[in-house]
Formats: structure tokens, sequence, C-alpha cells
């Protein structure tokens, strides 16, 4: 009897050892490997408020998927330090922040080793305009760009060329790929001039000419025009596709493309997340 007793013991032990280790591996497994928290302003261009609103239905479905959280929020007080700090990445779906503090906010964040992914929009600025250029280590440092240039129109799709495929954002797209029908920006900096920026993504030749007006400066006929880089010193990457075709001139305003439609980019996108988002601060 008595060594019934040890032997049923023993068996009830395991069990409870079984059920603690199981509970450990689900809790991992179910644990979000890393945190993304996307900001957005959603109340200016229409093809802006269709991409913000794509974005965060594509990211929360995307997430389950890879296994990290998705948060999303049109509140810019909450660009402070204790905001930020239960975050891994941060995104600018089309705007920027405006408020001092809230940029200081978001410089410290980057500068003790932060992740960013900003969109189209995101880097605007022009002054005179509802976004000038008024934050110098925004626009000038961190992306390099400076101000806005010009853009092509209409909403057009382009071709690519990858200039870096051993960057972990870039490893799984082929040297030129169709993107989605974007507003294509040029800047006021040359990038390439820029010893911290890393062009990963450009225009190429083929794609010419870009746009389809109606004003002859709205089409490129020739020129570099980066869409997607790096800045070295950061964990970030700029991506200028994030403008939707809304059908302006028909007078619907309906939506004629979407920007999360394309696997290539999806995928570069995906990578640039799981890049950023393993450099845990």
């Amino acid at each position: 009897m008595k060594g019934l007793k040890i032997s049923f013991s023993f068996r009830l032990l395991l069990l409870f050892l079984l059920l603690m280790v199981s509970s450990v591996i689900y809790a991992q497994k179910s644990r979000p490997k890393f945190k993304v928290i996307a900001f957005y302003t959603g109340k200016n261009d229409r093809a802006h408020v269709s991409f913000v609103h794509e974005a965060n239905q594509w990211f929360a479905e995307t997430a389950k998927q890879y296994r990290f959280s998705y948060d999303s929020t049109n509140n810019w007080s909450n660009m402070n330090k204790e905001f930020l700090a239960k975050y891994d990445v941060v995104l600018f779906l089309d705007t920027r922040p405006d408020k001092p503090e809230q940029r200081v906010a978001f410089e410290q964040y980057m500068k003790d080793g932060g992740a960013w992914i900003g969109f189209h929009f995101a880097a605007f600025a022009l002054t005179p305009s509802d976004f000038p250029q008024n934050w110098n280590w925004y626009h000038n440092e961190f992306l390099g760009s400076g101000e806005y240039k010009g853009n092509t129109w209409r909403p057009t799709p382009a071709i690519l060329r990858v200039e870096n495929r051993k960057h972990p954002a870039m490893k799984h797209l082929p040297v030129i790929f169709k993107a989605s029908p974007n507003e294509w920006y040029s800047w006021q900096n040359d990038l390439r001039k820029n010893s911290d920026i890393e062009v990963l993504v450009s225009v190429d030749t083929s794609s010419f000419p870009l746009g389809t007006g109606p004003k002859l400066w709205e089409i490129w006929h020739s020129g570099d025009y980066p869409v997607v880089w790096t800045n070295k010193k950061y964990r970030m990457l700029y991506v200028n596709m994030g403008h939707n075709d809304i059908d302006y001139d028909g007078g619907t305003n309906k939506e004629l493309s979407f920007t999360f439609t394309n696997p290539v980019q999806d995928k570069m996108v995906i990578d640039a997340l799981q890049w950023l988002g393993k450099g845990r601060r």
C-alpha cells in the first residue's frame, strides 16, 4: 500500500509539472514578440484618410499572423515618454507631431533606441503650408530629406529598384518590382550626399514617364527619386507609399486603389517590422 501511495503521489507530481510546463509554453506562444503603436490624424486629404483606414485594418490582421501587438491612436498627446516606453515600434501613418513637447518625446525615444516607420505624408514639410518645415531634427537630420519639392499626379504604379537586398527589410524582394498606385514625392535635399542615409529603394528608369498630369511638372521623365530609405544612426525606415487613388475627377470620391494589396510591397513592410521589432530597447 505504501508503494502504491508513493506511485500515485509521483504521478500527481508529474501531472502538475506537465501542466506547469504547458502553461509556460502557451504563455510564451501567446505573448506578442513586440509591440507596435501607430499614430495618425486622418483628417486631411481623402487619399491619406483612405490609407489610414486601410493601414489600421491591415496591420491589425497582420499582427495576428506574425505575433506582434498593434495599437493605433489619433491622440498625439500620447506622444510622451511614459506612453512610448510601452512600445517597440512607432508608426506615423500620415502626419507628424506638432507640439514642442511631443517632438522632444519622439526625438528622445529614437535616440534611446526606439524604432520607427513613417509612411508617405509623414515626411511632408513645405513652408508656407499647413505643415511647414519647422522641425530641423526630424526633416533634416532624422529623415534627411528636408522640405517637399514636388510630386507626380495622378497616383500611378511605379517600377521600383531595390538597391540593397542584404538589408533585413529588403531580403525577400526581387531587384525590380511594381509598386501599388501612389503619389510619388521628390525632396529638396539630395539623400545620396548624406552619409547617414542609405537609400534602399528608388524609382527605376523603366518607370518614365511617371505620372499622367495634367500639369506637365507632375510627370517625371528622368531623374533620381529615392522612395524607401533608412538613417543608419537610428532604427528607422521611411516608406513613400501611402496615398490611395481617389475618384476626384468623377466627383464620387470612390477609392480606386489601395496600398496593401501588393504581395511584394507588403512583404517589405512585414520584414521591416520584424527587423525593427526584434531589436528591443
